[in-house]
């Protein structure tokens, strides 16, 4: 089954429609879901964890059934920083104002700085297959360039990237989910028509690219500037890779989050691909289990 006993509904917030499913009992734990994906990513990780803890999978803002600011001169509508307020935003609203924290790729990075600007509600934070922003960009050379040449082409002016992308964005979503080859039927079938409906959504295609414009402007303005001031996270942190990514194959992920992390920090590889939760999620559950 998909996401037994989990329900799906909308929350109006101040500033938008947050879609979400919801399940469980227990602490709260809140996941959050990569790009070009939905929450429908967690469905084989959730139900499980819904077990110990009452689970939230959101979508985040300009994916999947959330509100999707369109596209603006600065990009702050989708800086790293607004996204983590709107969610500790939205947890207040379901009654939890401290809350275990996970997320993947541009999910990994609103929790990297939700755990920044708000440490009083983070109890514990793992983050999935990636190194912080501002290490991606500095360290830039041909390997990244190639192997994400997503984040340049993504971050071009509007409308062009959305243009290309609207033209095909089914041909456009399988070559972009293809980082280690796989088959049509990697994703789960419900998982990929939720995700299929959103990319041909040009609202969608215009908050994806926004969230990568605003990586590549203001989040590395905010970046800089909490680095300059020492920010680091204080809280527990788990970092996860997949073992057939880029990962771990580009830079020793554990020795750059060191730099980043001021509390106890633990973590390791996942034989997988980019995709964790949906490729191994056993192995992802076993190190959440020990870790939340």
């Amino acid at each position: 089954m998909f996401f037994p006993e989990f329900t799906l509904h909308t929350v109006d917030l101040p500033s938008g429609k947050i879609r979400l499913r919801h399940g469980g009992s227990g602490p709260p734990i809140l996941l959050l879901h990569g790009n070009p994906q939905s929450h429908a990513m967690w469905h084989k990780v959730a139900p499980p964890l819904a077990e110990h803890f009452t689970v939230i999978c959101p979508d985040l803002r300009g994916y999947g059934g959330s509100h999707k600011p369109g596209p603006t001169a600065d990009h702050a509508p989708y800086a790293k920083r607004a996204m983590a307020q709107e969610l500790v935003d939205l947890m207040a609203h379901l009654g939890h104002d401290r809350f275990r924290l996970a997320g993947h790729d541009r999910g990994a990075r609103v929790a990297h700085r939700l755990a920044i600007d708000h440490p009083d509600r983070v109890a514990r934070l793992a983050l999935l297959d990636i190194v912080p922003t501002l290490e991606h960009f500095e360290r830039a050379d041909m390997k990244f360039g190639l192997g994400y040449y997503h984040w340049f082409w993504f971050a071009q002016p509007h409308p062009f990237p959305e243009d290309l992308i609207h033209a095909a964005p089914e041909t456009w979503f399988h070559a972009h989910t293809n980082r280690e080859p796989k088959g049509r039927d990697f994703f789960h079938p419900e998982a990929l028509a939720d995700y299929l409906e959103a990319a041909r959504s040009r609202e969608t295609t215009i908050g994806m690219c926004e969230d990568y414009r605003a990586a590549a402007t203001i989040d590395l303005e905010h970046d800089r500037a909490s680095r300059a001031a020492g920010q680091t996270i204080t809280v527990p942190t788990l970092v996860l890779w997949g073992s057939k990514g880029k990962i771990g194959k580009w830079y020793d992920p554990m020795a750059i989050w060191a730099d980043y992390c001021a509390g106890p920090l633990s973590g390791g590889e996942i034989t997988s691909g980019h995709y964790l939760a949906e490729e191994a999620p056993t192995a992802v559950l076993g190190k959440f289990d020990r870790f939340f």
